[in-house]
């Protein structure tokens, strides 16, 4: 058998008129035989669900803009799917250049979705790499109960929920683009934990950048965050759970808290917010304020930093230069032992 296997052999048409879900999924599973990967040649393949089985590989041909689908698109044609790309049972699979279009159908419907029960016995160990996932009523990618993941190189953008939302740990999200998203760019529900977070474009979502519900052992290293709608970048309490032994060095975190986007909550039209958190390291980022593109719209954010309720943390030699409207830190306290605020040198911008 053949180490890599065609869905055109299958009987799917890259038409974007034929309906390809059964030949796709075929394919899928014949490709599970020899741990084979099933490639997908450039065309638009209409489908619903589609089940990724274990150590297959999903491959397609990334010839997507930053605006534009191109290549092997597979385009979502059932409003009542749970999701275009099932990983629920990926263990040791990968799904490589593609894009992944929903179409705005439906309500609630994910680009790539895991939804398990519980987290099982051994790690997903699953690939996301090179794939635009875009225009979906869900999130771009909903991560429930995920245990070992890499999501690199990829765009996912102008979803109506989160760009990555997450409820596991031990994954490594790098060199991404979370653009437009009408949520979070990324967000945590639930347990998570031991994510290296590197290098990723958090740009133009809708709440806030990068937020992090009562997560612990993070690494947030030389990100760019831009325009936000909330917070840059936010360390929450989750229910009596506080962020835990988290660092965050090297980021550019750029006019967050757009106004206008909807309605900012307290605390909301800021660039940074830590609100519950135990050994945190907050240091060496760079904050700016500033408006849309072409020199238009409001200003933000009114604050740059809104600490409260640390413990055993570090904010200290971050540069606000121009870094907000109001006021540079707001300190609410109730902190609790060791918490060093300290070197954090900036100015006002004067619009």
């Amino acid at each position: 058998m053949k180490a890599s296997l065609s869905i055109l052999d299958f009987g799917a048409v890259g038409d974007a008129k034929t309906d390809c879900t059964a030949a796709i999924q075929t394919a899928l599973l014949k490709a599970t035989e020899h741990e084979a990967t099933v490639f997908v040649p450039a065309g638009v393949y209409l489908t619903s669900r589609l089940y990724l089985p274990a150590k297959v590989g999903l491959v397609g041909e990334p010839t997507w803009s930053f605006r534009e689908f191109g290549g092997s698109i597979l385009r979502l044609n059932d409003p009542s799917a749970s999701c275009l790309l099932d990983l629920t049972s990926a263990k040791g699979s990968t799904v490589n250049g593609l894009c992944l279009d929903g179409q705005s159908l439906g309500q609630g419907i994910h680009g790539i979705g895991v939804d398990k029960p519980g987290f099982g016995e051994s790690e997903e160990a699953f690939r996301i790499e090179r794939c635009r996932i875009s225009n979906f009523t869900g999130d771009g990618i909903h991560l429930n109960r995920i245990w070992c993941f890499s999501i690199r190189h990829n765009m996912v953008s102008h979803n109506e929920g989160n760009g990555i939302n997450l409820h596991g740990w031990d994954g490594f999200i790098l060199d991404n683009w979370l653009s437009g998203n009408r949520k979070a760019g990324f967000n945590t529900f639930d347990k998570n934990a031991s994510i290296t977070f590197t290098s990723n474009r958090v740009e133009w979502n809708r709440q806030a950048g990068i937020q992090v519900h009562g997560g612990g052992h993070y690494n947030f290293t030389g990100n760019y965050i831009d325009r936000s709608g909330g917070p840059g970048i936010a360390f929450l309490m989750r229910g009596d759970v506080p962020c835990r032994n988290m660092t965050a060095t090297g980021n550019v975190i750029y006019r967050s808290g757009a106004p206008n986007w909807g309605e900012l909550g307290e605390n909301e039209s800021v660039q940074m917010i830590a609100d519950g958190a135990e050994g945190l390291v907050f240091g060496q980022n760079a904050m700016h304020a500033g408006r849309n593109d072409r020199a238009s719209g409001e200003f933000s954010p009114d604050v740059s930093m809104i600490l409260r309720r640390l413990k055993n943390s570090v904010i200290t030699n971050n540069v606000m230069n121009d870094g907000s409207l109001k006021k540079l830190i707001v300190d609410l306290g109730e902190h609790g032992e060791n918490v060093v605020i300290e070197n954090n040198v900036g100015t006002l911008l004067e619009t």
